[in-house]
C-alpha cells in the first residue's frame, strides 16, 4: 500500500492523489494548450460578426462549446495515434503511451465529450454552431487522423482545415449564418497551418521520421519545407489584408496585420536562407503569438476606428 502523502493542508490519501492524478491524465488528452488557440480564433470572431461585444451567454456558450468539442477531438486523435506517440520524444509522456488512461477509457472520453458538444451547442448556441463544430471533429478523426497523416505529405495542409473552424463557429454563433468575413479568417488559419506545423516538423524531424509519418521535412527534405512555407505565409498576409475589402474590420486592424505579417514573412524568409533547426523553431514560435494577436486585433478594431 503507497504510503499518505503530507501537504501544506494536512495529510492526503494515495487515493486522493490518485484521483487527481487521473483527472490530471484526462484533462491532459484534450491537449488543452491546442485549445487556447483554437478559443483565440473564435471569440474575436464574435466581435466582429457583433461589431462590438456578443450576448454574454451566446460567447461563453459558444467558447465552452468549442472547447469541449475541440477536447474530444484531440482525445480520439491521442487514442489513434498512441502508438505514434509512444515513439516520439516530444510526446511519449502523454497520458496514453505513459500508461496513464487505458486505450478504451480515453477513446468513451473522446466519444463522450464529442458528443455532448452537438447536444449542448444546439441547444444553447444554435443548430449550424453544432454543426460546424462536429464537423471539425469528424474531419479531423476520420480525414486528418485516420486518412491523411500516415499516407501523404499533404496531410497537415488538408488536416488543417479541421483547426480552421472555430471562427466559423463564432460568427454563426452570434449570426446564426455565414459570410465572405469568416471564410476569409477560416482561410486565414488554413494557410496558416502548413507554414506553422512544418517549422515544427523541422525541429523535430527525427522524430516523425521514428514514426513513419510522412511530414513534408521528412519525405521531401528541409529545404522543401521552408520553400513551401514561404509561399503559404505569402498567400495568408495577403488573404489577412483581403479581410480589410469585406468591410468587418478597419485601419486599426490594417495596420497590425500588415505589420504582423512582415515578422511572419521575414521570419520565413530567413528560416530559408539560414537553414537551421534554431531558424525554424523561432518562427514556430512567432507564428502562435502571430495567430494570436491577429485575431485579437480584430476583436480591438470594433472599439477602435482610426
Amino acid at each position: 500500500m503507497s504510503a499518505p502523502v503530507t501537504t501544506l493542508g494536512g495529510v492526503r490519501s494515495s487515493a486522493t492523489r490518485s484521483w487527481r492524478q487521473t483527472a490530471g491524465a484526462y484533462f491532459a488528452l484534450t491537449k488543452p494548450r491546442i485549445i487556447e488557440l483554437l478559443l483565440v480564433t473564435t471569440l474575436p470572431a464574435m466581435f466582429v460578426a457583433a461589431h462590438g461585444f456578443p450576448n454574454a451567454w451566446t460567447a461563453v456558450a459558444t467558447m465552452l462549446g468549442g472547447a469541449i468539442a475541440a477536447g474530444g477531438a484531440n482525445t480520439i486523435n491521442c487514442y489513434l495515434d498512441r502508438d505514434i506517440d509512444a515513439v516520439m520524444k516530444r510526446t511519449k509522456r502523454r497520458p496514453l503511451p505513459s500508461g496513464q488512461v487505458s486505450p478504451a477509457s480515453a477513446l468513451t472520453f473522446g466519444q463522450a465529450l464529442s458528443v455532448f458538444s452537438f447536444v449542448f451547442l444546439t441547444l444553447a448556441v444554435n443548430f449550424l454552431t453544432a454543426v460546424l463544430a462536429e464537423s471539425a471533429i469528424l474531419f479531423y478523426v476520420f480525414v486528418y487522423t485516420i486518412w491523411l497523416k500516415r499516407s501523404t505529405v499533404e496531410n497537415i495542409v488538408i488536416g488543417g482545415a479541421a483547426g480552421a473552424v472555430p471562427p466559423l463557429c463564432g460568427w454563426a454563433g452570434v449570426t446564426g449564418s455565414l459570410d465572405a468575413a469568416p471564410l476569409l479568417m477560416f482561410a486565414i488559419v488554413f494557410l496558416w497551418t502548413p507554414p506553422h506545423f512544418w517549422a515544427l516538423a523541422i525541429g523535430y524531424t527525427t522524430d516523425y521520421a521514428a514514426a513513419g509519418v510522412p511530414m513534408l521535412p521528412v519525405t521531401r527534405g528541409a529545404k522543401e519545407a521552408r520553400r513551401r512555407s514561404l509561399i503559404y505565409a505569402v498567400a495568408m498576409v495577403a488573404t489577412s489584408l483581403a479581410l480589410l475589402l469585406t468591410g468587418a474590420v478597419g485601419d486599426f486592424y490594417g495596420i497590425v496585420a500588415a505589420a504582423l505579417g512582415a515578422g511572419f514573412l521575414w521570419l520565413t524568409w530567413q528560416q530559408m536562407r539560414q537553414e537551421t533547426t534554431k531558424a525554424a523553431m523561432t518562427l514556430f514560435r512567432y507564428s502562435m503569438t502571430y495567430l494570436a494577436l491577429l485575431f485579437i486585433a480584430m476583436m480591438l478594431d470594433q472599439f477602435i476606428r482610426l
